[in-house]
Formats: structure tokens, C-alpha cells, sequence
């Protein structure tokens, strides 16, 4: 699959997957994808977890609520740290950010489908900090989601995209 079309079948797959085991390459190339991705001032704040083990998935779906998108049979928990670099800012957000998009290219690529599952895992009632623990995830890295990955068991579907022209331009907005 070349990278446009590999883009272009990129969706978000909420749907269940098949039991079907994902090889240590596959989620090592997934992973290198990840971190092949820019990072500001290259702090390089994005860090990886590939959980393919049963009973650490078991373990990681007993505190994921709701329990949705957890039939994958494995997934990529994405850390970050939060490291000052330029003027004292941190790019965290924009580094994880491009290391999530790359790594859900790669995984259409090979034949998987998944889904940046944030919500939850941010949220008030700490779900990132509860699966960080049981991944043995020190203090100073946040979990920030997981991308289950896996093969599809029902249709993908597609969401309806506005048209090129109502969201992109050139030399100006709306032009």
C-alpha cells in the first residue's frame, strides 16, 4: 500500500476484532513508526508499550470503562513525559500526536485496524495513571491512550468527509 492510500483508509475502528495474533514485527515496525516521528526540539517526550501478553491484556481490560475497543488482541499504550525545551515550552502534546497518526498509518498498512482511544484515559477518574501502574510505569510518564490492534471483524466504515474545498485553500482563507 503506498502512503496516500494507506491515509486514506485510515479510520477510526470501533467495531470488535478477530482473535487473531499480531507478530512481535508487526508491532515493532508499528512502533518504530512512532518513534520515527517528529518531536519538538527532539526531546523526544513519546514513549511505547506493546502489550500482547493475555494476561496483562486481561489485566489492562478489567480497568479500561467502559470496556470498549478491548477484543484487540493486543495494544500500544503511548507515554509521555512532560520535558521543557524551546522558550520553555513542551511539545508533548504535538510529539505524541504525530507518533499516534504515523503508528495508525502503519497499522493500516499491514492489515490491522485501531482507534486513538484518549477520552477515558484522561479524564478525572484516572484510567492512563491506573493502566501506567499495572505496566509498571514510573511517576514522571503519563499514560496518554492506547491503540488496540488487531484485524477487523466487522465492515469498516467510513465517515463522510466534507469536501477539499470547504477546509482547505490557497494564499488565504476561503480563497
Amino acid at each position: 500500500m503506498n502512503t496516500f492510500d494507506a491515509i486514506k483508509a485510515r479510520t477510526s475502528y470501533r467495531g470488535k476484532y478477530k482473535n487473531t495474533h499480531v507478530p512481535k514485527e508487526d508491532l515493532a515496525k508499528i512502533m518504530e513508526a512512532g518513534l520515527a516521528a517528529p518531536s519538538g526540539c527532539n526531546t523526544q517526550t513519546t514513549s511505547l508499550i506493546a502489550v500482547d501478553d493475555p494476561d496483562v491484556m486481561a489485566k489492562l481490560r478489567a480497568v479500561i470503562e467502559p470496556d470498549f475497543m478491548v477484543s484487540a488482541p493486543t495494544m500500544i499504550c503511548v507515554l509521555t513525559q512532560y520535558i521543557k525545551s524551546y522558550r520553555d515550552r513542551c511539545f508533548s502534546v504535538q510529539d505524541y500526536s504525530a507518533a499516534i497518526e504515523n503508528m495508525l498509518i502503519a497499522i493500516v498498512d499491514l492489515g490491522y485496524q485501531s482507534c486513538w482511544v484518549e477520552g477515558q484515559i484522561t479524564d478525572a477518574d484516572a484510567l492512563g495513571r491506573k493502566m501506567a501502574d499495572i505496566l509498571g510505569v514510573p511517576e514522571d510518564y503519563e499514560l496518554i491512550c492506547f491503540l488496540p490492534v488487531g484485524v477487523a471483524d466487522e465492515p469498516i466504515r467510513f465517515p463522510k468527509k466534507k469536501e477539499f474545498s470547504e477546509r482547505a485553500w490557497f494564499n488565504g482563507f476561503r480563497k
